[in-house]
C-alpha cells in the first residue's frame, strides 16, 4: 500500500503497454502513490523481461521499470481476454497503452468504448508518431524517435556519424511527459468529473528539449550540426581530461561563471582580452579559449581541479561512472534506492523517484512481479470473478501466469 499522503494515493492504473515508454509512465505514477496493474501476455509476459543485462534470469531493465507493480496475465488476442480488460478499465482511473494507433479501436477498447462505461477515465496513449498525422500508423521505437526528431543529427562530433544514446532516451522522456499528462488530466477531472485522452508521440518531447534547433533554422536558414561537447550557444563549456586521466565537466554558461573560471585558472586578464570579454566573442574564438581550459585542467588531478573550481563557485562536476555514483554520499542519501523483497537483488541499487515532495514519503520498491502473479486476486477483487470462473478462464487459456 502506498503512503496515504502520496499525491496519487487511491488512484488505480491499468497498464497495457510493454517494453519501455508505457511502463515508464506506470513507474512514474506508481512512484507517487498509484496502484499500477500491469496486463501481460500470460505466456511470454512483457518482452522487457527478456532484456539484458540479467541476473539469474531476472532482467534488470524490467526490474527498474516494474518493481512494485501488480501483474495480471490476460491474452488480449482472445475476445474473452479483451472483455476482461474492458471490465477492468471500468474500475480504474487511468489506462496506459502503447499499441500502434488504431489497435485498441479494432479490439473495441478505444477511448469511446472505455469512457462510455467510465466517463472519468484517463486514457494515456504513447506511440511512435502519435494518434494523428500522416505518420500515425507507422511503427516507432525510441531509436526512430531519436533520429526523426533531429536529436541524432546534433548529437556527437562533427567528424563522426549521427549518434543515438545507449539507453532508452526518447522512451524515458516520452514516459515522463505522458505521466505529466496523466496527472494534468486527473487534476482537471477533479474539477469537471470528465476524463481525457492523452496522446504522446515518442519524438515530440525529445524534439522540444532540443532547444532552438528548429527556431534557428526557420529564423536564419542555418542547420545546427554536431559540435561535440559544446552547446553552440555559450563558451567555455565542455568535458576535460585531468592529469590523472580522469574527466570532469565545466559549464561557464553565463558571464559571471566565465569570470569566476578565469580567476580560478589564475588568468583573470582573459576578461580584458576582446576575444574573450563577452559570450559572443568567446563563441567566435571558442577553439582558442577551449585550448586554454584544456591545458589548465590537464595540469591538475581531477580532485585538485574540482577543489579549485568549487572554491571559485564554478559550475563543474566529475564525469561519474557507475562505480563513482554508488559510493557518492549525496546520491546514496537522496537518489538511489534498493529493490525490496527480491533475494536475487540484495544490495542492488537503482534510481528512485525523479522528484521529491515534502509531504509524501519515498516509495518502496517491493519486489518484481512474476507474470500474472496477481491475476486471481485482482480479477476477484475488481470485477467479482468467482474462483470457478477464474479456473475456467485459465483452462481456456484466456488468463494465466505464475500465480
Amino acid at each position: 500500500m502506498s503512503d496515504p499522503n502520496a499525491p496519487l494515493h487511491g488512484i488505480r492504473v491499468l497498464e497495457l503497454g510493454t517494453m519501455y515508454a508505457a511502463p515508464t509512465v506506470g513507474r512514474m505514477l506508481r512512484d507517487f502513490g498509484a496502484q499500477v496493474i500491469k496486463v501481460e501476455d500470460p505466456e511470454t509476459g512483457d518482452f522487457a523481461r527478456h532484456w539484458t543485462p540479467q541476473k539469474e534470469g531476472l532482467s534488470l531493465g524490467f526490474t527498474r521499470l516494474n518493481a512494485g507493480k501488480s501483474s495480471i496475465g490476460i491474452d488480449l488476442r482472445t475476445d474473452r481476454g479483451r472483455e476482461l480488460v474492458r471490465r477492468l478499465a471500468a474500475k480504474v482511473d487511468v489506462v496506459i497503452e502503447s499499441f500502434r494507433p488504431g489497435r485498441l479501436e479494432t479490439w473495441g477498447l478505444g477511448y469511446a468504448e472505455l469512457s462510455a462505461a467510465n466517463p472519468g477515465l484517463v486514457l494515456v496513449r504513447v506511440s511512435g508518431f502519435g494518434q494523428t498525422g500522416p505518420y500515425s500508423e507507422l511503427p516507432g521505437f525510441g531509436t526512430v524517435a531519436e533520429t526523426a526528431s533531429g536529436f541524432a543529427h546534433v548529437n556527437g562530433w562533427a567528424d563522426k556519424p549521427p549518434t543515438s544514446p545507449p539507453f532508452g532516451f526518447a522512451d524515458s522522456i516520452a514516459g515522463i511527459s505522458a505521466a505529466m499528462g496523466a496527472a494534468m488530466a486527473l487534476f482537471r477531472r477533479e474539477r469537471t468529473g470528465r476524463g481525457e485522452e492523452v496522446d504522446v508521440a515518442l519524438y515530440e518531447p525529445l524534439m522540444f528539449i532540443l532547444g532552438d534547433m528548429i527556431l534557428k533554422y526557420t529564423a536564419t536558414g542555418e542547420i545546427q550540426d554536431r559540435v561535440g561537447n559544446g552547446t553552440g550557444s555559450a563558451s567555455p563549456r565542455g568535458i576535460y581530461q585531468a592529469a590523472d586521466g580522469k574527466w570532469l565537466s565545466i559549464a561557464a554558461s553565463n558571464q559571471g561563471i566565465a569570470k569566476r573560471l578565469f580567476h580560478a585558472m589564475g588568468q583573470p586578464e582573459l576578461l580584458d582580452d576582446s576575444r574573450f570579454a563577452t559570450n559572443p566573442a568567446r563563441m567566435e574564438n571558442n577553439e582558442v579559449l577551449q585550448a586554454k581550459v584544456i591545458d589548465w585542467v590537464a595540469s591538475y588531478s581531477r580532485e585538485e581541479a574540482l577543489g579549485i573550481l568549487e572554491k571559485f563557485e564554478v559550475v563543474s562536476s566529475a564525469v561519474n561512472d557507475s562505480s563513482d555514483i554508488v559510493v557518492d554520499p549525496h546520491f546514496l542519501e537522496r537518489t538511489l534506492v534498493e529493490v525490496k523483497g527480491e533475494e536475487l537483488l540484495k544490495s542492488v541499487l537503482m534510481p528512485g523517484p525523479i522528484l521529491h515532495m515534502r509531504e509524501s514519503a519515498r516509495p518502496n520498491y517491493d519486489g518484481v512481479p512474476r507474470i500474472g502473479q496477481h491475476t486471481d486476486a485482482l480479477l476477484g477483487e475488481l470485477i467479482g470473478e468467482s474462483a470457478e470462473s477464474i479456473a475456467e478462464l485459465r483452462a481456456a487459456g484466456v488468463i494465466g501466469g505464475n500465480d
